[in-house]
């Protein structure tokens, strides 16, 4: 084998794994294309999560201010009770120095 057909054969060679390589490309990018319809399911997917997310956020608020209205309105009522339980304590003492006054 002369210089000219070693030169010859080394360029085929050569070729040959350019074309097989480019093939090998070819397949990867042509099986792992992605499709229209693919992305447009990315995009719809995304969308609904965007608007659950905001969903979620929302009722998280409303429930944390409904829960601040329900702890308010049982201090209030807590207070309230107190406040009768005072009344009725004073009521009753002075109900008994009422009858210890009365004569027997």
């Amino acid at each position: 084998m002369n210089r000219t057909e070693f030169i010859i054969t080394t360029a085929i060679i050569l070729f040959v794994a350019f074309a097989l390589g480019w093939f090998a490309n070819w397949l990867v990018h042509r099986f792992t294309r992605v499709r229209q319809s693919d992305v447009a399911d990315l995009d719809r997917m995304s969308q609904e999560l965007h608007e659950a997310e905001e969903t979620r956020d929302q009722a998280i608020t409303y429930l944390q201010q409904r829960e601040a209205e329900l702890t308010n309105q049982l201090t209030q009522t807590e207070a309230e009770l107190r406040a009768a339980m005072d009344g009725l304590r004073e009521a009753r003492r002075e109900a008994e120095e009422l009858r210890a006054q009365l004569p027997q």
